[in-house]
């Protein structure tokens, strides 16, 4: 009929930025990183596991010097990435940012300052062999003093299956951990949306992880040529999550669920 109202499709892309990622933060975060190491102002920055390539987008709004690269082998999101977030630049910072279709264990890859896989994205590496390897190929495409960052979390909770539940403004957001097989640290992970008041959109995105520990990536990192390894532990605040913040540290604390960086340096 034509006074019907057009249903409008779920995009799980913009739920995932609204629920997972803070990408200006991040952008913010991995450059006050290496200026607080280097004493310099970074000027490349390679996003691995790009998807969208969200934190490329933010990075080259910094300054005008700012440029970016994002790989990923999986063309939806960077077609997204490309449809919405690049439009949203100027010219400038377009010309400035790269998304690649580009296996992150390839060669000749571009020289960064800065990389980074995060949202856990190099779990996908289930075996310790690949993991170097990756790491080994990271060292080769920073420039001296450059860094690489990935984040990780753990805690005795992930033991168990799981689903922790966050409402946002018209949506809400369920991370369900489905197994967890203890000989080999293998995972399953979904992330479900319920948009408003339609049915729950189950398994918008999932992942056969292997959940590594911060003194394996660690050892990963020094095996494939790293200088040093510093971890960054996020605070605790008044209510007992995580603060946001992040901070260097040697020890770390028993929580139920926590969050870090782990940073190598060149």
């Amino acid at each position: 009929m034509s006074s019907a109202v057009a249903k409008t499709s779920f995009d799980k892309y913009a739920a995932y930025s609204k629920a997972v990622q803070v990408p200006k933060n991040e952008a913010r975060f991995l450059r006050s990183l290496y200026k607080e190491l280097n004493g310099t102002e970074p000027q490349v920055l390679r996003e691995d596991f790009c998807g969208t390539f969200a934190i490329c987008c933010e990075w080259v709004k910094l300054d005008s010097k700012k440029r970016a690269i994002g790989l990923d082998i999986d063309p939806e999101p960077l077609a997204y990435g490309t449809k919405h977030y690049l439009p949203k630049l100027t010219e400038s910072q377009r010309k400035r940012v790269k998304a690649l279709e580009r296996d992150v264990l390839g060669r000749n890859l571009l020289r960064s300052d800065l990389i980074c896989a995060l949202n856990f994205s190099y779990f996908a590496f289930h075996a310790r062999d690949t993991l170097v390897q990756y790491f080994r190929s990271c060292r080769r495409s920073l420039q001296d003093n450059g860094l690489f960052v990935v984040d990780t979390f753990g805690g005795p909770q992930h033991s168990d299956a799981s689903l922790d539940t966050r409402k946002l403004p018209g949506l809400v957001y369920y991370f369900e951990q489905e197994h967890f097989d203890p000989i080999n640290n293998r995972t399953k992970f979904n992330i479900h949306f319920k948009p408003g008041k339609s049915r729950r959109k189950k398994r918008a995105f999932s992942y056969d992880w292997r959940m590594w520990s911060i003194p394996e990536i660690r050892d990963a990192m020094l095996d494939a040529g790293f200088s040093s390894v510093d971890v960054y532990w996020e605070g605790t605040a008044r209510d007992g999550r995580g603060s946001g913040r992040f901070t260097r540290k040697r020890r770390g604390e028993s929580c139920l669920v926590w969050v870090a960086y782990v940073v190598g340096r060149k």
